[in-house]
């Protein structure tokens, strides 16, 4: 499938200068948005899976939908005080600022196996805030699974290279 069809760009969005990839589309098409859960999913099939973690918003959109075909919970990493419970966090830096995610103390064990999955890489910041959230908690990180990745930022770079990146369209 041409994701490429399926991402519009939107210049100057958040902020000026940065050409926002906007996955709308993509989530509004029945098939475009189950053949992408299905590819980012596939490759984690039998790494024995047992929680996928996603940041709001749109993480949570393919993260959840992920969880679901690979029979795993789902956590959710948040933006500080959206929690209820005691909450652990990590700071991280987006191409256009920075930023604070947070997860609940309990969200893992030392046993869970964790897929990090997100709409967007594009600095890897995210991505990384969420493995060391996972790392602090004692859990393991499988691998990761995209929609997107921006290429020219580099965000590979900031993960673990021994580690399964899944990103289903790569700009450059």
């Amino acid at each position: 499938m041409n994701y490429n069809d399926y991402i519009r760009d939107i210049p100057d969005w958040p902020t000026e200068g940065v050409m926002f990839k906007d996955i709308t589309p993509l989530l509004a098409d029945n098939k475009a948005f189950k053949t992408a859960i299905e590819e980012m999913a596939a490759p984690y099939k039998d790494a024995g899976i047992t929680k996928v973690m996603g940041a709001e918003a749109r993480g949570f959109l393919f993260g959840t939908a992920i969880a679901y075909v690979l029979d795993a919970g789902f956590v959710p990493a948040r933006k500080p005080g959206k929690l209820p419970a005691k909450t652990i966090s990590a700071d991280y830096e987006l191409e256009y600022g920075l930023n604070t995610l947070e997860v609940h103390e309990d969200s893992f064990t030392s046993d869970d196996v964790v897929l990090i999955v997100d709409d967007v890489m594009a600095t890897g910041g995210t991505a990384k805030a969420k493995a060391e959230l996972v790392d602090a908690l004692g859990a393991r990180v499988a691998g990761y699974a995209f929609v997107l990745e921006l290429e020219f930022l580099h965000g590979r770079d900031k993960l673990d290279p021994s580690l399964p990146i899944v990103s289903l369209v790569k700009v450059q």
